[in-house]
Order: C-alpha cells, then structure tokens, then sequence
C-alpha cells in the first residue's frame, strides 16, 4: 500500500459528533437515576486508535455556535490529540440545531444492551464540501489515509455529496480512501438509488473497505449467500465468498476486512476478525474476550488496522493489532479506547493480562 510521504495528517476523518447518555454500573436506562456523558461518533472511534499512538489525525466535522455541548466535544476531541476544523453553526432558536444524543446502557450479564438514538436537528446533516478547502486539506496539507463511515455519508443527501467530494478530492491528491459500509436500513429508506450510487461510487475509489456480507449485499448491491449465516464458522465462510465477488467487481480495493462477534453473555463475547490482502485471507479465529461495554469494538478494530498500515506494517500484522485493538475498546465505558502504548495492544493480542509494574 503506497501512503503519501509528504503528508501533515496521517489521518483525516468526516464526522458528525454526539454524545452518549450513559446509566452508572451497568443500570437499564428506564431504573436509572444517575448517568455519564461522554463524546461519541464512529469515524472518531477509528481515529482514537492512531491519535493516541502518535498519529497525527484531522477531524472534520460542524459544531452548534455557543452550545455547551459543543465546547465538551471540541475539549474532548483536544484531549484525544485529534486537530479539527468546520464551521460553528447557529442554531437557530430553541427549536434549532444539536448535536446528536445516543442514550445507550451497556447491559449486563443475560441483559443485552440497548441503544436508543435521539438525532432529531442533528447539526452534522448539514456538513457541506463547501465548508471545507479540500484543496488545502489534500493537497498542500496532505493526507495519508481518510476514512469514512457509510452513517455520515447517509445521514442526508448534503453528507452524501460531503462524503463524495472527499472521496473524489483524496483520490485526486493520492490520499488512500477507507470507507466502513455500515448500512443501517433506517437511514436508507427511501433514498436507495441515490445511496446505492454513491456508495458504489466510493467504493470504486477506497484501498480499504470495511463490511460484512450483509452490508456488501444491500449497500452495494452484491450478490453473494445468504446475510447472517449460522455460527461463527457461517459467517468467516460467507465473508471470504462474497469478498471474493467483491474484488471483482471493486478491484482497487487493496484491503477488506471485516470483525466477528457471537454473544455469549453481554460480558463474554467470542471476538475474531479478517482481512484480505493480495488474495490472501488473513483470519483471527474468534476467542473468548471480556467485555465492560461492547460499543467502538469495531471502530477501534478498524483503527488498529488502519494504524498498522500507517506504520507499514504487513496484513497479518495489521490484523492482529486491528483485533487487539478491538478488544481493548470494549473494556472502556467511552466507545472509544485509549491505548496507553502499542505494548498494551499487544498484550492483549498475546493473551498477557499480567499486571505491568
């Protein structure tokens, strides 16, 4: 994979941040009295990984001008050692503009968790290119990788066009483009020409691609077996055909990855991922990881992955560190992790979970 050598950013990701409304030792929301908030949105779990491993990441996004909220993300994103940049909106009035709220518990035991998203006036539909020198940001900044997620790029038909125009202007100035399918039918609906267009489009021009077998199916509309085969073994079986299909038809894509997960109780989950490269598929069979909250583990597998490609390193590395990485952001309560260093990933890779004096 050929990166940008004369790029400021190794990372530049567009996203609509949020919040997460959280209950306190691991309550339903309904019995809970007491909760945390803390900033959320997936590009940025992606980019936790890398950020906090000393890459220098961008985030581009909008805030609501003067809201509280926003001064929170803008201070957290900081704390990440995540640069942004995007406009401050007004927002119009008590009835106006916000940042998204994901009211989420983490479940335990037998209770799975369970997420109720509030984005109604979300100020992240209104992201436009126009907002942003693309230019600059490709060009005479450089950018080694950008990343995007199929929910920002189908939260409106404004972040649609937002999504393309990055993907178009990365292309142009020899940025590598990663896109996470994340289908979500309820952002689909009724809009599946115009999706399925754009997706497709930007697809043709990502070296990474994120997604499952149900996410190629009815994102791109590839045919392939049979969404959700039954098991782990189903799910490896049907991921390596349709990838296979996949390449066919997008045959720029360099790498396609994917995460694995079956539930064995909301703390136990049996935890594996793949990536393909060069033909070669590269596989973490599924092994058994603890987990305190299960939201951003496929964020931060992505991120590990992404990261393991900034630093050269090769698929299997990549998937290695992609799955540790993935498993060390589901023993955070954040949806993002926070890697002390590449040795405590590693650790988790190797199965050392030894106190480290």
């Amino acid at each position: 994979m050929q990166l940008r050598k004369d790029a400021q950013w190794s990372l530049v990701t567009p996203t609509s941040m949020g919040v997460r409304i959280t209950p306190a030792a691991g309550q339903p929301v309904q019995a809970a009295d007491q909760f945390a908030l803390h900033v959320t949105s997936a590009e940025t779990n992606v980019g936790s990984i890398p950020s906090h491993l000393g890459q220098p990441v961008k985030v581009l996004t909008n805030f609501v001008e003067g809201s509280p909220i926003a001064q929170i993300i803008k201070a957290n994103l900081a704390s990440r050692h995540m640069a942004y940049e995007g406009p401050d909106v007004p927002q119009g009035g008590a009835w106006g503009y916000r940042h998204q709220f994901n009211i989420a518990d983490s479940g335990y035991g037998n209770r799975g968790a369970r997420v109720w998203n509030d984005r109604a006036g979300e100020v992240g539909r209104t992201l436009d290119a126009k907002d942003f020198d693309l230019d600059r940001i490709f060009g005479s900044e450089g950018v080694k990788i950008v990343h995007m997620s199929g929910l920002i790029a189908s939260l409106s038909p404004q972040t649609c066009q937002f999504c393309l125009e990055i993907a178009r202007t990365a292309k142009k100035y020899g940025t590598a483009v990663s896109f996470d399918l994340n289908y979500r039918a309820s952002f689909w609906e009724g809009r599946e020409a115009e999706l399925r267009a754009a997706f497709t489009e930007i697809a043709e021009l990502c070296t990474v691609l994120v997604g499952n077998e149900e996410d190629f199916q009815l994102a791109l509309g590839l045919q392939g077996p049979e969404a959700g085969g039954k098991g782990l073994a189903g799910k490896i079986d049907g991921f390596k055909a349709m990838i296979e299909r996949a390449h066919e038809r997008f045959s720029g894509v360099e790498y396609f990855t994917t995460t694995l997960r079956e539930v064995v109780n909301t703390n136990e989950h049996m935890w594996g991922a793949i990536v393909w490269n060069d033909g070669t598929f590269h596989v973490a069979e599924p092994r058994p990881i603890g987990v305190l909250d299960r939201i951003g583990g496929g964020d931060a597998t992505v991120g590990g992955i992404l990261h393991g490609l900034l630093r050269g390193w090769d698929a299997e590395k990549c998937m290695q560190f992609g799955w540790a990485s993935g498993a060390l952001a589901t023993t955070f309560l954040t949806d993002y992790a926070v890697p002390a260093d590449e040795d405590q990933i590693w650790a988790i890779w190797n199965g050392n979970a030894r106190i480290k004096r």
